[in-house]
């Protein structure tokens, strides 16, 4: 594992704290019908996992938005404007975002927010190596709490916050509208929000995107019980859980669970949970929107939708919307 003192950048650390991890995992284990929070998903074995399902050919999410954000970059640039500040939650490799700032006028800095955080450093130590004049200010630490932004050290003309990959879908509605708004009012008047939001399509589609046939996507599932076993003294046995992705038509969202393959007793430090065969843990979900759901939503978090950007077979959306 690589040594946080390696990367040349100041670090604002709000790095979850080992008791929350804890906390949350003995409650959700608790519940009648047992979950976890997806945000555990990335520490560095994890997030080095996502970025392979970006790769994939079933997972379309990844190409189609890096696609539909060449096509329209420039127009993006325009929209965005001069001294704009890029707030990017969930940056992960950044890979998308090198695209724009390829084209951004004279941005006033680029702040990458993620949990995991020595990918993060690593990620924001190669755009601040790649793009020598931008102020590069990473923020480690879960950004569907409370958070601040660092000092700007250049005048910022406007705050762009940056949500990418679909990520709003992980949240249930009422979460996704907390997050718009808690955005909102970090990013401060007059300010824009950049966002991936997929599509519903054909649940074929959707089966084969969180159901690759090299196992990535269960790796990825799996290595959340691997990291409770590294980090809080987990007793998992991960060849007795099975990844299991499906849609969901009513809810609209595709759902990710981890299934017992017998009946079983697991230890999480000092407490023990009885698993029955065929019991599930419920670890993800991800929503799809129609265009008209995302923009009644965003309405009701004080944004109002400028551009929608899609793909020539509508799989995905890249969405520019500002204060209202």
């Amino acid at each position: 594992m690589s040594r946080i003192d390696e990367y040349p950048l100041a670090l604002d650390d709000h790095q979850p704290f080992h008791e929350l991890f804890h906390a949350d995992v003995i409650e959700g284990l608790s519940r009648p019908h047992k979950r976890l929070p997806c945000k555990y998903f990335y520490d560095e074995a994890g997030s080095a996992l996502f970025d392979q399902i970006c790769c994939l050919n079933e997972y379309y999410p990844t190409r189609t938005e890096l696609a539909i954000t060449r096509s329209h970059a420039a127009q993006i640039a325009r929209l965005m404007g001069p001294a704009a500040r890029l707030v990017e939650f969930g940056s992960g490799s950044s890979l998308k975002t090198r695209v724009l700032l390829d084209v951004l006028i004279k941005p006033a800095g680029y702040v990458p927010i993620d949990i995991s955080r020595e990918h993060l450093l690593r990620s924001a130590a190669s755009i601040a190596e790649a793009y020598p004049s931008l102020c590069v200010t990473p923020v480690t630490g879960d950004y569907t709490s409370d958070l601040e932004l660092p000092d700007a050290e250049a005048e910022v003309r406007k705050t762009v916050a940056y949500f990418p990959g679909s990520t709003i879908g992980n949240f249930e509605p009422r979460e996704a509208l907390s997050f718009l708004r808690r955005v909102r009012a970090l990013s401060g008047d007059d300010s824009a929000l950049l966002i991936g939001v997929d599509v519903k399509k054909d649940p074929r589609q959707l089966h084969a995107a969180y159901n690759d046939s090299a196992g990535v996507t269960a790796d990825f599932n799996l290595n959340l019980l691997a990291r409770i076993n590294r980090e809080l003294d987990g007793n998992f046995s991960l060849d007795t859980f099975s990844h299991y992705a499906c849609f969901n038509p009513g809810a609209g969202r595709v759902e990710m669970h981890l299934v017992s393959l017998e009946h079983q007793s697991v230890r999480v430090g000092d407490q023990s949970f009885e698993f029955e065969c065929g019991e599930g843990i419920h670890t993800e979900n991800c929503y799809k929107y129609t265009p008209r759901e995302f923009a009644a939503l965003a309405a009701r978090a004080g944004w109002r939708i400028v551009e929608v950007w899609t793909d020539e077979m509508r799989l995905f959306s890249l969405q520019y919307l500002i204060s209202s």
